[in-house]
């Protein structure tokens, strides 16, 4: 792709760390278009560029996600889906069973697990199939069976688990059909956003990152990304996360 320019896909771009991905790539000369999918609308430093093109999207909706979507022509590079939910207005993260809500378990699933494989659906065939791109979804590595030691937070382990599993399941079917694509999960580490702000307190001095940071070391990450790596989940250093 030495002389074409990258087309950049940015799910949740009105969030915390998703706006932070979108400074991070407006940034990016190599970058030719980038398209938002967002409920809310950006802010305001964001809607002067002629490179962006804003998308209104539910993803919770799977119209909404067709119709967004079908406004998208142009072959992509790179599809960096940055939604997520830990917890509700109502009901903080599990610590034991009895915590366990099943409209919580729910709207946990809905964010963080289905609305990816949907989004899944209509984004992977229009990476492009001459180039190299890549498709990253934000995971966490408390998604990981094997690194679970110390329980608790049932929705969201689960939920992330079974995202998860959907990045490996859909990396053998896009393998057969795109062998230029990769598709991979990201963990960000601890961000100062509004996901983490009830739990900061219980961050290692040094462990709670800016948007910035984080954003700019998983922009890394994906630019690194070979088609050999899909299927696979890394941390915001590059380093992979055994399932």
């Amino acid at each position: 792709m030495e002389n074409q320019k990258k087309n950049v896909v940015i799910v949740g771009a009105s969030g915390g760390i998703g706006s932070g991905f979108l400074s991070r790539y407006l940034e990016d000369q190599s970058v030719g278009h980038i398209f938002t999918l967002s409920r809310s609308k950006l802010d305001d430093e964001f809607q002067e560029s002629e490179r962006l093109t804003t998308l209104e999207c539910n993803i919770e909706n799977e119209k909404s996600i067709a119709d967004a979507v079908a406004n998208i022509t142009a072959p992509l590079h790179r599809v960096i889906v940055a939604t997520g939910i830990l917890h509700t207005d109502k009901v903080d993260p599990e610590k034991s069973l009895s915590d366990i809500d099943k409209e919580n378990f729910e709207k946990i699933f809905a964010v963080n697990t289905h609305a990816v494989a949907l989004l899944m659906k209509y984004l992977l065939p229009k990476l492009d199939k001459e180039n190299p791109s890549v498709f990253a979804a934000l995971s966490a590595r408390v998604g990981s069976i094997s690194d679970n030691h110390i329980g608790g937070w049932y929705a969201y382990r689960a939920s992330k688990a079974a995202l998860n599993m959907l990045i490996k399941t859909a990396s053998i079917e896009l393998k057969r059909k795109n062998d230029n694509a990769a598709i991979i999960a990201l963990h960000p580490g601890t961000v100062d956003t509004q996901l983490s702000k009830p739990f900061q307190n219980y961050v290692k001095e040094g462990h709670l990152f800016t948007v910035e940071h984080a954003t700019s070391k998983m922009k890394d990450v994906i630019e690194k990304t070979q088609a050999s790596d899909t299927g696979k989940i890394f941390d915001y250093a590059g380093d992979e996360i055994q399932p």
